[in-house]
């Protein structure tokens, strides 16, 4: 398993998130986790509002029946996003921060997390309050690292305007069917629409500033419309990522991994799964280094064009 650095840290390239295991057992969570590790997955993903907090609980029931199971993941959760009974709003205040955190850490049965992320922008954001917020969490050990999800540059050099800790993750929505971020950098001053630039350039800014960049919904196309793999509306991507798993004794959806893990920079994948099975596959992505010509010819068979 390959790896990347967040806070001096190695950790896997492939990320387990957990926002699908609600209905499991804490049995069966330890078991995911176990097999997780059996293949060098380390990293673990989770926020505050999945399963409006039962997927929290479930990983630390795990820890708690297997002793020493929390020290050998790093553990990363989420914070920002509140769900109310008419709609969902965001919420990024010094006090919200600190009591969601505190509510993470007693569900998760452990001391601290390894890295927190603001969970989508807060419009309302007052960088000021963030700051004081991350400076407490780190004197008190709560937290070790800090990064933000889905935010794009002029975000996080507002944060950084106050925040004096590293910004070391942005966790981005990518996959070989979901691709905005490049293709607006390969139409650059062109008339076509996927000349448009809808984020800012993050992922270049991640690169220059050296920011990790965790691919979510890393297998699915859409706003959560489902993955692709397999899928009918995707004969073509299929076809290409079937004939390459074919020739490296793989998967597709390795294959579609390590797609995205052949971007430059320091890159992770985030795999939504419940199965041991489909850990499996995912962690051999990290072993298969797709050439320049396979990765363009994904690319394109996903119904993009180039210049």
């Amino acid at each position: 398993m390959k790896t990347v650095e967040i806070g001096g840290r190695q950790v896997s390239e492939i990320v387990l998130g957990t926002m699908r295991i609600a209905q499991m057992s804490g049995d069966e969570v330890a078991a995911l986790l176990g097999v997780g590790l059996d293949c060098g997955i380390d990293f673990i993903d989770t926020a505050d509002i999945y399963g409006n907090g039962r997927c929290e609980e479930l990983l630390g029931a795990a820890f708690t029946q297997n002793k020493g199971l929390r020290e050998k993941v790093f553990l990363q959760s989420k914070c920002g996003i509140r769900l109310g009974a008419d709609f969902n709003w965001f919420d990024f205040s010094e006090e919200y921060i600190l009591g969601a955190v505190d509510t993470s850490l007693q569900r998760l049965q452990t001391d601290h997390l390894d890295t927190l992320l603001l969970h989508r922008p807060d419009a309302l954001m007052e960088p000021d309050e963030i700051a004081k917020a991350f400076t407490k969490l780190e004197k008190s050990g709560k937290v070790l690292q800090f990064g933000v999800s889905n935010m794009n540059p002029g975000m996080i050099e507002l944060l950084k305007k106050e925040v004096r800790q590293p910004i070391v993750v942005d966790q981005l929505q990518f996959s070989c069917a979901f691709t905005p971020a490049l293709n607006a950098g390969f139409h650059v001053n062109m008339e076509d629409d996927a000349a448009i630039m809808r984020d800012g350039g993050i992922f270049e800014y991640c690169r220059l500033h050296g920011l990790v960049i965790q691919a979510w919904s890393s297998l699915q196309y859409g706003y959560f419309a489902g993955s692709f793999i397999g899928n009918s509306s995707f004969q073509k991507l299929n076809a290409v990522l079937e004939r390459i798993a074919q020739e490296r004794n793989a998967t597709p959806a390795a294959v579609a991994l390590a797609w995205i893990l052949r971007y430059p920079g320091a890159v992770q994948a985030v795999i939504g799964t419940t199965s041991t099975k489909h850990m499996e596959e995912a962690a051999a992505a990290s072993e298969i280094e797709l050439t320049r010509h396979e990765w363009y010819e994904i690319y394109l068979s996903a119904g993009n064009a180039l210049p």
